[in-house]
């Protein structure tokens, strides 16, 4: 019997290593074409209030949604419902005198990225970007210059967070009469009109 000359211990070796070449390889292959979905349980949109001058409380919402074309139109919405404060009675005056779902139901953001960008982008690698962001809220649209990043995840995962928090001002959002009417009913002697809004959002090739 013919014994081998090279070492089992060194076979194994070149086989794993072969192993994590291909998979580092296929790792980092370029995102596949086509739509993108939100992954709304690993999202998150937050903002933060501040009233009586210097008192700050972070919500959030539970409820989004939200895709991206393969031409990179970027849109995501938001249910104003679910906002989600902490306490159940601020939730339903958040609802009613400040969102007023019943009439207006969503706010939905909009953007335009650069596809290619995102594609090149292997696992682990981040890409600083400042996008047009319009941002229709209470019957009312602005345009807000979002400074974002956008990283690569594992896998064809994509995050997309915003840089540093957009302030946004709640007179140019059709807000003010709604603030205003929780301040009085908190019996609160201020509520800042300028909302730092946070976003982090996992998206993932649509099915």
């Amino acid at each position: 019997m013919i014994r081998s000359l090279i070492p089992f211990s060194a076979v194994s070796l070149a086989l794993a290593l072969a192993a994590c070449s291909a998979g580092a390889d296929q790792a980092e292959a370029p995102l596949p074409e086509g739509a993108w979905q939100l992954a709304a349980d690993q999202s998150n949109v937050g903002f933060v209030s501040v009233k009586a001058g210097n008192v700050g409380e972070a919500h959030s919402f539970r409820k989004l949604s939200g895709t991206v074309e393969p031409d990179g139109t970027v849109g995501v919405a938001i249910d104003l419902a679910s906002v989600d404060t902490g306490i159940d009675i601020r939730n339903q005056r958040m609802r009613d005198m400040l969102f007023e779902v019943a009439n207006f139901p969503e706010a939905r953001l909009t953007a335009k990225i650069d596809p290619n960008a995102v594609k090149a982008l292997k696992p682990g690698e981040r890409k600083a970007m400042t996008v047009p962001v319009t941002l229709d809220l209470h019957g009312t649209t602005n345009s807000i210059e979002a400074p974002l990043t956008v990283t690569r995840l594992a896998g064809d995962t994509v995050l997309v967070e915003t840089a540093k928090p957009l302030i946004i001002d709640a007179s140019a959002v059709g807000l003010e009469a709604g603030v205003g009417k929780l301040q009085e009913i908190a019996k609160l002697p201020a509520i800042s009109t300028a909302v730092p809004v946070t976003a982090s959002l996992v998206f993932k090739p649509k099915a």
